[in-house]
């Protein structure tokens, strides 16, 4: 095993172990933290891949846009301190019943494939100019599809964060009315 392999897994464990925090958390803030360290393995990954742009398109999109949102919204609710509700034994249920379908169809796909050959040329160029020719392109190998869907991501993540922060008066004067009629 040499030194490439190594930190492949190390990297993979960070991603994986983050990203199960984040789901179990019962915090909702420490959810949203542990989903900022899966996105950053997930931009060493890439680091690894030898795709710098696609990992710095990651930083910034994913870690800084899209996790500084939720991190904004988390802190602009009332319950930003509270634990979450526990989640139901039906869902629990369906949590792991969705897992181990993942589970079965990922081992199906990969016993598919006796081995994963390298192959003998670079897969793609990862120079600037031909991901950004490649990503506004309408041809069949074009990405401009996706590159318009997280646009479309950014703006709804954008959209749900000003309505969680937009407040009724009416909600905090009702608020504070009932807590003086509890006293």
């Amino acid at each position: 095993m040499n030194i490439s392999s190594i930190l492949f897994y190390a990297i993979s464990a960070l991603i994986l172990g983050a990203g199960v925090l984040a789901v179990t958390s019962v915090k909702i803030f420490r959810a949203a933290i542990w989903l900022l360290f899966s996105l950053i393995g997930i931009a060493a990954l890439y680091f690894w891949m030898q795709v710098e742009f696609i990992a710095a398109i990651q930083i910034v999109v994913y870690v800084g846009g899209i996790v500084v949102l939720i991190i904004f919204s988390i802190f602009l609710t009332q319950n930003s301190g509270k634990e979450m509700n526990s989640p139901t034994m039906g869902k629990k249920i369906f949590s792991a019943m969705a897992a181990l379908f993942g589970i079965a169809f990922v081992g199906n796909l990969i016993a598919q494939y006796e081995g994963f050959a390298y192959p003998s040329a670079k897969p793609f160029d990862p120079n600037v100019a031909e991901i950004g020719t490649q990503m506004l392109s309408t041809t069949s190998h074009g990405f401009i599809l996706p590159f318009e869907v997280v646009s479309m991501l950014l703006l709804a993540a954008m959209v749900g964060c000003i309505v969680i922060a937009m407040r009724p008066k009416n909600d905090t004067e009702n608020i504070s009315l009932n807590n003086n009629e509890t006293k």
